[in-house]
């Protein structure tokens, strides 16, 4: 039984997993920073309107009044496709110098050894 109930857990996490894998894949956020950056656009649209009307259908009242006293949410300008190429570059730079640095710090750990045997 208790089998049964791990193999029915391991599906559901699974399927969840799959799910949310193929929104990603539908909503164009595994595709370039260009297409990112649109899908980042419309979740930042239809954000504010699904809470309204979750809140209104959970029953939770949402005061107008107290909403158009808060200061409005700061506009980011952020470009994905950018801050994706800069981290891609950083890595690539850290990987082609990375046999240099090994041989570099190889040489000195020797003469240090060396200098401790003498």
């Amino acid at each position: 039984a208790v089998a049964a109930f791990d193999s029915f857990r391991f599906v559901i996490k699974g399927g969840l997993a799959g799910a949310a894998v193929y929104v990603a894949y539908d909503q164009g956020l595994l595709g370039s920073g260009t297409q990112g950056a649109e899908a980042l656009k419309k979740a930042q649209a239809a954000l504010p309107p699904a809470i309204q009307e979750w809140t209104s259908y959970i029953g939770w009242e949402v005061r107008t009044v107290q909403m158009n006293t808060l200061p409005s949410t700061p506009k980011f300008d952020f470009s994905p496709s950018d801050s994706w190429n800069k981290g891609v570059q950083t890595v690539m730079s850290a990987l082609s110098v990375a046999p240099t640095r090994a041989c570099e710090y190889t040489v000195e750990g020797w003469k240090y050894v060396k200098d401790l045997v003498k």
